[in-house]
């Protein structure tokens, strides 16, 4: 999966919407926007593409990025032409997945359906416009951006992105899709709102989504929400084939009920 189909991250760029909080910090907002500069990057960062991403003059990105390099945060490039982040970042990735109650939930789980359904098995964390995975159990159809946790797709074409959604009331889900970018990642991708809610609602009453070469051309995917019962969805599960092995309807076939069964042994023990 190409790096430009990642989802657009929310990222706190305007600080005077904070103005009439006391209590937030605004230096700590500035440090995460110097560490957001790089979610759409492909490699390293001068110190003056880091402001212009960051949104910050060059003055303030140089203090905070010397900051964040003296604490590990930040590394210069192999080239020292720029700069990369660095591995403390992944201190703190270790303690969200460890420490989520969905991730711990729901790792034995899916392994167990990994080893039934024998294709890709993912667990994504929802974000209103996109989901993000947190748990990618591959099959023999491996390339790098389906193997990395933290890589984010949207909400609105994807099989768990519209599984989570299906579990919102129509205000919000339309609410969530009008401010979503809606482009057409393959010609048959649905990008209206009104079919959207239409696709949804179907969703909502079979309780999981089929969708295939929407997203990606080629793929068959069954997504179900998982989240506690009577609350908003926390993720959802992705099941990935391909449709060179599977016609879609012997996919929901037998991939669904097993993809259902999981989410409710999830759902059951948070």
């Amino acid at each position: 999966m190409p790096s430009i189909l990642r989802a657009q991250p929310t990222t706190v760029t305007d600080f005077d919407a904070q103005g009439s909080d006391a209590l937030f910090v605004r230096a700590a907002a500035r440090a995460m926007q110097v560490l957001s500069a790089f979610h759409q990057a492909a490699g390293p960062l001068s110190l003056s593409e880091i402001a212009a991403n960051a949104g910050l003059d060059r003055s303030a990105s140089q203090r905070i990025v010397h900051t964040l390099v003296t604490l590990g945060y930040l590394r210069r490039s192999a080239d020292n032409r720029g700069y990369l982040p660095g591995l403390r970042i992944l201190d703190n990735t270790l303690d969200l997945l460890r420490l989520d109650p969905l991730v711990q939930k729901a790792t034995p789980v899916l392994l167990e359906l990994r080893k039934t359904v024998r294709e890709r098995v993912d667990l994504s964390l929802f974000d209103e416009t996109r989901v993000i995975y947190a748990l990618r159990l591959q099959s023999k159809r491996e390339t790098f951006y389906a193997t990395l946790v933290g890589h984010s797709v949207p909400s609105f074409c994807t099989a768990g992105g519209r599984a989570a959604l299906s579990a919102l009331p129509d205000d919000k889900v339309r609410e969530i899709i009008t401010r979503t970018p809606r482009e057409n990642f393959t010609s048959k991708t649905v990008t209206d709102i009104d079919q959207l809610m239409q696709i949804i609602a179907q969703v909502r009453s079979d309780g999981f989504c089929l969708l295939w070469d929407e997203f990606v051309p080629g793929e068959v995917v069954i997504g179900v929400a998982v989240g506690p019962h009577g609350q908003p969805p926390l993720g959802a599960i992705h099941v990935a084939g391909s449709l060179s092995e599977w016609t879609p309807e012997r996919f929901r076939d037998t991939v669904a009920p097993l993809t259902m069964e999981a989410a409710r042994a999830i759902n059951d023990s948070l």
